[in-house]
């Protein structure tokens, strides 16, 4: 009886241990420089288990979710809602994975029709503070960066077993509560969290190619000015993405003339780099 005991305690203790967690941020972004009145607001996960943690937008996994029923439905793309998926974008496209085992950090974003990643080669150099204070139920310490070409304020709980943080920030003896830039631009705010079975897979459509941070930047201010030179590379990818975005069926259907097609696109993802044109990172 007392072994049965022992093994199920084993059990237990394995499950939990297989579970992860999920912290609920609130991501505010002023992602357009000309217009800081326009501030965009969206929740984004980050999951942590036991070797790694991956953050990525609330909508991106919503999204995920309405592609896959509907490629298992049969449909494909055509069966996809696309009021739906509109009523999804996200300002948040990126994903970013923290291998805690190799103390890595990976940043994953879509330029054009393929998936760019890359290993963050800079690392966080943290200022802690003996400041302290309280953060709706955790109690917190203060600690600085610079990064990005910003300046950044965090606090962070050692009330939780984790030394994580939203976006690329980690590294401090707790897990990361809140953490904001000067200028007030852009802000992460620990919202909640719960017990998930295990992380998610992310879905990626198109190739995922593997770049180094500097490459990774070139071809996006690349992308900004020529983006139809990364549509023109193969059906899909972009143009396809951009069309599920396009609103109402008369849009996208009928026999368009592709080069007014063309036109059209680069005219909508050079609008869409005027909106972005506050990233969080600057340099």
């Amino acid at each position: 009886m007392k072994k049965l005991g022992i093994i199920v305690l084993a059990l237990f203790i394995q499950q939990v241990s297989a579970q992860a967690n999920r912290f609920v941020y609130q991501v505010t972004m002023k992602p357009d420089a000309e217009n800081k009145a326009d501030i965009k607001t969206e929740n984004a996960y980050l999951d942590i288990s036991q070797d790694k943690s991956i953050f990525y937008s609330e909508n991106r996994i919503k999204r995920d979710s309405i592609m896959q029923k509907a490629f298992q439905g049969g449909g494909g793309r055509g069966n996809i809602n696309r009021d739906q998926m509109e009523g999804l974008r996200s300002n948040i496209n990126y994903s970013v994975e923290k291998d805690k085992t190799n103390q890595k950090t990976y940043f994953k974003d879509r330029i054009g029709r393929d998936i760019y990643s890359y290993e963050e080669d800079r690392p966080l150099n943290w200022k802690i503070s003996s400041e302290t204070t309280k953060i709706g139920e955790y109690k917190v310490q203060k600690a600085e960066t610079d990064f990005g070409g910003r300046k950044w304020t965090a606090w962070f709980t050692t009330d939780l077993p984790y030394q994580d943080g939203p976006y690329k920030f980690g590294g401090l003896p707790g897990l990361i509560v809140k953490v904001e830039d000067d200028k007030g631009d852009y802000s992460f705010d620990l919202m909640k969290n719960y017990k998930i079975t295990e992380l998610p897979s992310l879905n990626q459509f198109g190739n995922t190619l593997k770049v180094k941070r500097n490459d990774f930047v070139k071809q996006q201010q690349k992308f900004k000015t020529d983006p139809m030179s990364f549509m023109t590379q193969g059906s899909g990818g972009m143009a396809t993405t951009m069309r599920i975005g396009g609103g109402g069926r008369g849009q996208g259907g009928g026999n368009q003339d592709p080069a007014e097609m063309r036109k059209r696109m680069e005219e909508r993802v050079k609008e869409e780099a005027k909106k972005n044109s506050n990233p969080i990172e600057l340099q």
